[in-house]
């Protein structure tokens, strides 16, 4: 009974989090639509996402360690104030007539630093309100909300940004921010860790002993690296995107790519809520990966049409949830709650500094590298390939990172530390 009380905590928790999130996610989205009109470079769409990784991955070990000692709850609602506050202040900038790319780079900055203390809270506080026989299913759940948020955020986003530009689409965000904070305020219960679980530390012991476990346990350092390399592919991918797209179609053709990604990934998240747990959550990683890398991304390469674009969204994001349910449930397992906040920071800063390196190698050659060199091969085997003009070079460059996937994905299979984790 107590068991379902606290699972019970968990969905009220769940719920608000993820209203807030679809709120958060819409301005973003929003934003790319905005600069990619003002300025047609991917670069400078690529940037926005570089500017909030940054700081998020030069905090993320010392925040981790900070967090393991800070009161959960109040360190979310002031990280969650702090970005609602930066969106705002986007809006005021927007109203004057004076907004510039510059606005959002630097609003980014300081949005990356608060999500660099939200996000180790949030995870170690689903941890403590999470049953550990629940583990799997608060995974799925997750699951189940980052696609909900990839399915509805890129249409809602794109209609109310249509229907009443950027102020429209702000005052969205704010308001379910609102809902999420006074819920978490009033009624979201988060217990404390047990104070003979914590211990009285200096912040570079703490980091020493986040680095510490990660070597000690080889094996999820390996899971971790093999994730900064898919990253750094996902972030090209993320990056030429929108230039690509919007080069043959319209907003609302990008809009359908994305939504059916987050469609995949809806059937994605009921295939890893029903199916059993594998005999082997590494192999289903490496296997989920396999199959995103080697399908949407020759798809994109190889063909002109939304219809093959949307379908290839579909088979790449099908299976991401199974990965990221195994994903969560493998370090839950593996990693003691005493110390997650520090070393989940420590998996953040290897893991996802890759992101904005990604981003920035995705601008950069889609801009400077493939457009120009696919504008003087008029006529040759690759213009049969990959198409003419503008977006034929960004097609290449999804063929590339197709193949850089797939043996990303092999080479980590062979080994043998990662494969040992769960026999």
């Amino acid at each position: 009974m107590k068991d379902e009380r606290k699972f019970s905590n968990f969905i009220l928790l769940w719920a608000t989090q993820t209203l807030s999130r679809l709120g958060s996610s819409l301005t973003p989205f929003a934003l790319i639509l905005w600069a990619y009109g003002e300025t047609g470079s991917a670069l400078s769409t690529a940037l926005l996402t570089v500017s909030s990784y940054v700081p998020y991955i030069l905090l993320s070990l010392p925040v981790g360690t900070l967090t393991d000692r800070m009161n959960k709850k109040n360190l979310m609602l002031v990280s969650d104030t702090t970005a609602a506050l930066c969106t705002l202040s986007i809006l005021f900038v927007w109203l004057s007539g004076n907004l510039e790319l510059w606005h959002l780079y630097l609003v980014n900055c300081i949005t990356g630093t608060a999500q660099t203390f939200q996000q180790p809270a949030s995870e170690v506080a689903t941890t403590l309100v999470t049953p550990e026989d629940k583990y799997q299913k608060a995974g799925s759940l997750n699951a189940l909300a980052s696609s909900v948020i990839n399915i509805a955020s890129p249409v809602i986003a794109t209609t109310l940004y249509s229907t009443g530009g950027l102020t429209l689409v702000i005052i969205v965000d704010l308001s379910t921010f609102t809902v999420a904070f006074i819920s978490l305020l009033l009624l979201v219960k988060i217990p404390e860790m047990e104070k003979k679980e914590r211990k009285e530390s200096h912040i570079i012991l703490d980091l020493k002993e986040a680095l510490g476990f990660l070597k000690a346990n080889i094996g999820i350092l390996q899971v971790i690296l093999f994730l900064a390399a898919i990253n750094f592919i996902a972030s090209i991918y993320n990056a030429a995107l929108p230039a690509m797209i919007l080069s043959f179609e319209s907003e609302s053709v990008l809009a359908a790519v994305q939504s059916t990604a987050g469609a995949a990934m809806i059937a994605g998240s009921v295939i890893a809520a029903i199916m059993p747990t594998p005999k082997s959550r590494v192999r289903m990683i490496i296997i989920s990966l396999f199959i995103s890398m080697s399908t949407e991304n020759f798809m994109l390469a190889f063909f002109r049409n939304p219809g093959i674009w949307c379908a290839g969204a579909f088979l790449g994001w099908l299976f991401i949830p199974v990965m990221n349910t195994n994903l969560d449930a493998l370090m839950r397992s593996l990693i003691p709650s005493v110390i997650q906040g520090r070393v989940y920071s420590a998996r953040n800063m290897l893991q996802f500094f890759t992101i904005p390196l990604g981003y920035l190698a995705g601008g950069f050659l889609a801009d400077t590298v493939f457009e120009p060199f696919m504008a003087d091969k008029s006529g040759t085997f690759l213009n049969q390939l990959f198409g003419t003009g503008k977006g034929s070079g960004t097609a290449f460059l999804f063929a590339v990172i197709g193949i850089m996937g797939v043996l990303v994905c092999v080479i980590f299979s062979k080994l043998e530390a990662m494969r040992r984790l769960d026999g």
